[in-house]
């Protein structure tokens, strides 16, 4: 490979992992081109970039930058991930996936320039997504004042009642 190309995909790289709000660091050995496929074409529904590259431009491409902290962890067979909007989808594309392929599974993870392990990883993808989180946020939200106005319509019922029946006493006297 000429040092022209290996420094277009260094910057290619550098793009995306500088974007990128998670990296996970997965380990592809054994697998078939038509399990990659598959798994790319799951990574890509869910908005994920997946490559394989070799293991010294992925540390010139994440050098310096949010990730950085990824450098001293590539080492042998390596693809990485890289999450833009919700990194917690990442994580769940790629768990969901390591269950089911005995070939492939997933390292490490550097979650916002923080290296997390392949644990932390499975632990991510079991929280809810960011729009369930945004949906549950909003439903403890609405609960309050919902709440509020039952309870003040109780108060109010309750005087109406006690209202009522002091007329019903007044009138039957």
């Amino acid at each position: 490979m000429q040092r022209a190309q290996k420094n277009e995909i260094i910057e290619k790289l550098r793009a995306k992992a500088d974007r990128a709000g998670i990296a996970v660091v997965t380990d592809f050995r054994g697998m078939t081109v038509e399990e990659l496929t598959d798994l790319r074409v799951k990574l890509r529904a869910a908005g994920i970039d997946y490559q394989v590259v070799k293991n010294t431009l992925a540390r010139l491409a994440v050098k310096g930058g949010v990730h950085d902290a990824l450098k001293d962890h590539l080492k042998e067979n390596n693809a990485v991930a890289f999450g833009y909007d919700d990194p917690v989808v990442a994580a769940k594309v790629l768990v969901e996936y390591a269950k089911t392929s005995k070939k492939f599974s997933v390292k490490l993870a550097s979650l916002s320039g923080k290296v997390i392990d392949a644990k932390g990883v499975t632990d991510l993808s079991t929280l809810p997504s960011r729009p369930e989180m945004l949906a549950r946020t909003l439903g403890t939200m609405n609960a309050v004042p919902t709440n509020f106005v039952g309870l003040f319509a109780n108060v109010i019922r309750g005087m109406l009642y006690a209202l009522s029946a002091i007329k019903e006493k007044k009138e039957a006297a």
